[in-house]
C-alpha cells in the first residue's frame, strides 16, 4: 500500500511539471512562428524562417515568464501553494502574436491581505519592468515611415507610457507618417497592454487581488464597475472588451476572503497597491487595436 502511494505520488508530480513544460514549449514554437511572420517569412515553406521569429518570441515569452514568476515566487514566500505557469499557445496568423497569454492557479488560502497584495502586484510590475525595457530598445530600431493611402494596417492604441517613451526615443511622427515598430518593440508593446489587463480590478485578476487587499469586500462594487465600464467601452470603441466583459463576468466577481481578514494592510503594502493602480492607468488603451 505504501508504494502505491509513492507510485501515485511520483505520476502526479511528473503530471505537474509535465503539462506546464508541454505547454511552454509549444508556446515557444507558436510565437515563433508569429514572430517570423511578422518579419515577412514563410516558415511552413521555408523552415529556416523561423529563425526571424527568435526577437519577438524570446522578448515576449520573457516578458511572460517574468510576470508569472513574480506571482510564483512571491507565493512561494509567502507559504501559498501554487501550481507552475500554464502558457497558452495561440494563432500566429495573420494578425496573431502566437499566444494567449500564461496564469499560474493558487491552491490554498491566503492569511492575510499584505501577502495578497505582493503576490497579485509582483507580477505585473515584473512584467512591466521588461516590458519597458523591450520597448526602450525596440523603439530605437524602430522606423518611421510613410503611411501609405489604401493600405489596410492594423494601428495599436499608445498607452501613456509608451508615448512618453516614444517622445523621450524621439520616435514621433509626423502628419502622414507612424512608426511601424520592431518585433521587440511590439512585443514590449504586448507586454504593456498583458500588464494593463492583468491590472483591472475585477474578481480574481490581478487588479482584484490588489483592490480586494485595499478596498475588502467593497471590491466587488468596483469589479461590477469596471465590466459596465468595459461594456460602455465596447460599444464606443474596441469591440473586443465584449469578450473580456464576458469571459470574466464567467470566471466571477467575486473575490474570495483572507484567512485574517480584520488585519488591514500597513503603509508600505498601501503605497504599493495605489503605485500599482497608476501602472494601470499608464499601461490602459480604451483602444489598444483598430484598423
Amino acid at each position: 500500500m505504501q508504494e502505491e502511494s509513492w507510485a501515485a505520488a511520483g505520476e502526479e508530480e511528473k503530471t505537474r511539471f509535465a503539462v506546464p513544460a508541454i505547454l511552454f514549449l509549444i508556446t515557444i514554437f507558436t510565437t515563433l512562428l508569429a514572430g517570423s511572420y511578422q518579419e515577412g517569412g514563410e516558415p511552413f515553406r521555408r523552415p529556416a524562417d523561423l529563425v526571424k521569429g527568435i526577437p519577438f518570441s524570446f522578448t515576449l515569452m520573457s516578458i511572460l515568464f517574468v510576470h508569472e514568476m513574480g506571482h510564483y515566487v512571491t507565493s512561494k514566500y509567502y507559504g501559498v501553494k501554487t501550481t507552475l505557469p500554464y502558457f497558452i499557445p495561440g494563432p500566429w496568423a495573420p494578425f496573431g502574436i502566437g499566444t494567449f497569454g500564461a496564469f499560474i492557479r493558487m491552491r490554498s488560502p491566503i492569511l492575510r491581505k499584505n501577502a495578497l497584495l505582493d503576490i497579485g502586484a509582483a507580477g505585473p510590475i515584473a512584467g512591466f519592468v521588461v516590458s519597458i525595457f523591450a520597448v526602450g530598445v525596440g523603439l530605437y530600431s524602430s522606423k518611421i515611415v510613410e503611411i501609405q493611402e489604401g493600405n489596410a494596417l492594423l494601428r495599436l492604441g499608445d498607452p501613456l507610457m509608451f508615448t512618453f517613451l516614444a517622445h523621450f526615443l524621439g520616435k514621433v511622427p509626423p502628419a502622414g507618417y507612424d512608426v511601424a515598430l520592431s518585433s521587440v518593440a511590439f512585443a514590449g508593446w504586448f507586454g504593456l497592454f498583458v500588464t494593463s489587463m492583468n491590472l483591472l480590478p475585477i474578481g480574481q485578476l490581478d487588479g482584484g487581488h490588489i483592490a480586494y487587499a485595499l478596498l475588502g469586500r467593497k471590491q466587488r462594487f468596483l469589479s461590477i464597475g469596471m465590466v459596465v465600464t468595459l461594456i460602455i467601452l465596447g460599444v464606443i470603441g474596441w469591440p473586443g472588451w465584449y469578450i473580456w466583459a464576458i469571459l470574466i463576468s464567467f470566471l466571477g466577481l467575486h473575490h474570495p476572503p483572507t484567512i485574517d481578514e480584520d488585519v488591514p494592510l500597513d503603509l508600505k503594502h498601501q503605497l504599493i497597491g495605489w503605485g500599482s493602480i497608476v501602472l494601470f492607468i499608464v499601461t490602459f488603451m480604451p483602444v489598444p487595436f483598430k484598423i
